[in-house]
């Protein structure tokens, strides 16, 4: 099984959470549909305080080396291009005290695409020479720190102006 059905995926919870809910079996792009998808759980996580928002990013990094390993294994594919838990983290580490309102979420996920598009070293690195579960969310995880950056780099300046 290389790609599953979204009816594969719902028989599967390792699958339906790898595959973000579903947004993986996008045909293009899916990891950009898998982080529109981390999106509304972000809109809802960002209420929360700064101890239970690193404790569900650090809960979700390793559910997702977890999660991301086991599907590899299920697919034969490693890091099949489907499998988008790794954005959710991504996206979520990304915007780590980052201003409200959707203009900043919506800065937070291009900036998040950007790096992990382009994997900048060590992203690069770290995408070539890590394998397994942890290998999938390493990339992802240091193109959140590298975005959520910029993205208080850009705020910071943007209060002393």
């Amino acid at each position: 099984m290389n790609t599953p059905t979204f009816s594969q995926l719902r028989r599967s919870p390792v699958l339906f959470l790898a595959f973000g809910f579903g947004s993986g079996l996008a045909k293009k792009a899916p990891g950009t549909f898998g982080t529109l998808a981390a999106v509304p759980l972000w809109w809802g996580m960002q209420f929360l305080s700064v101890p239970a928002y690193v404790a569900v990013v650090v809960v979700a990094a390793i559910l997702g080396c977890y999660l991301c390993g086991e599907a590899s294994r299920k697919l034969g594919v490693h890091d099949h291009g489907g499998i988008v838990w790794d954005e959710f983290v991504g996206y979520w580490i990304t915007m780590f005290l980052a201003p409200a309102g959707w203009l900043w979420a919506l800065y937070g996920f291009v900036l998040f695409r950007i790096f992990d598009i382009a994997k900048p070293q060590p992203i690069g690195w770290a995408d070539r020479r890590v394998h397994g579960g942890l290998g999938i969310m390493l990339d992802d995880i240091l193109a959140g720190i590298y975005a959520a950056l910029v993205l208080q780099g850009t705020a910071l300046a943007l209060t002393v102006m």
